[in-house]
């Protein structure tokens, strides 16, 4: 595996760019502004990415198909971050994705050129995910430091997390109630010590979430916007910068989106920057973020 073929380009402020269109090049250039790496999987079950770049006014920079028919059609119904590895023909995609009532881990190999699939697989993990609204996955790596939790969060509201260690086995799993009125969530922080993530409700508030990798799981919510978040069924978050995020918001039910800048989170105090609305129309039932093994962890909390 040639890692330096996944490395992308590094703008002055963003360093994702993970997908090469050709051995050694990358579809982001390096004068790009910030951008969302969004990732979807359409009701016919091909795999897809874009770039939403941070430009004034905000604009669809990329658009690609990366799998052709790599899923059942209308199966998917949730999907995890989701990375790509890359040989010489094109990337190796893997994620955890829920297609009915069951959790799996996917991988595939493709040609980038066609989005032709050489090889591809789906792990069974476990089933009874009929009911969760989300799920994705923080992976941290520093030296010789190394971990992965992977997040579910089901309709009742209950936080999930789980240890998954290095030959793919999930341990020491953790719940913590209380989050029945989240919409949808989105990471914006890895660090050794914690992950959190940025959530909409159902009332319209947004919350930063801050949990721990400590046991026994403890989240501590804090309030960054009091209103008018409710009508995004979908967020995606990137690195922007040292501190920032670039948000994505996905409202489903009139298939816009509109692009936010956001500082560092500090509760009410969160600088946020409404970029504007993207000329697009998106009509794909589910939505993630694309990232790779050479992209620098999120830091906006």
């Amino acid at each position: 595996m040639n890692r330096t073929l996944v490395a992308g380009a590094v703008a002055a402020v963003l360093a994702v760019g993970f997908l090469p269109t050709s051995a050694g090049a990358s579809p982001r250039a390096t004068t790009e502004a910030c951008a969302v790496d969004l990732g979807s999987v359409t009701a016919g079950g091909d795999s897809w990415m874009q770039f939403m770049a941070a430009t004034s006014p905000p604009t669809r920079t990329y658009d690609h198909i990366v799998g052709r028919d790599v899923y059942p059609d209308g199966q998917v119904r949730l999907s995890a971050t989701m990375s790509a590895d890359a040989n010489a023909a094109g990337p190796e995609p893997s994620g955890y994705l829920v297609l009915g009532d069951a959790l799996y881990k996917s991988f595939y190999a493709v040609n980038f050129a066609d989005g032709e699939i050489l090889r591809s697989g789906l792990s069974r993990i476990g089933g009874g995910w009929a009911s969760f609204t989300a799920v994705d996955q923080s992976t941290y790596s520093s030296g010789s430091f190394y971990r992965t939790n992977t997040y579910g969060l089901s309709g009742d509201g209950v936080l999930f997390r789980w240890t998954v260690d290095t030959q793919g086995g999930w341990r020491n799993k953790a719940s913590y109630p209380g989050f029945s009125a989240v919409k949808s969530m989105t990471l914006i922080s890895q660090t050794r010590t914690y992950d959190t993530f940025l959530a909409n409700t159902r009332g319209g508030a947004l919350y930063t979430i801050h949990i721990p990798t400590a046991t026994p799981m403890k989240p501590v919510v804090k309030l960054v916007r009091g209103s008018t978040w409710q009508g995004f069924e979908a967020l995606v978050a990137e690195r922007c910068g040292q501190y920032g995020t670039l948000l994505l918001g996905i409202d489903k039910d009139t298939k816009s989106a509109y692009l936010y800048a956001v500082g560092h989170a500090n509760g009410t105090a969160t600088v946020i920057q409404n970029r504007g609305k993207l000329p697009v129309s998106l009509d794909d039932p589910v939505y993630f973020h694309w990232t790779g093994p050479a992209a620098a962890p999120p830091f906006g909390e």
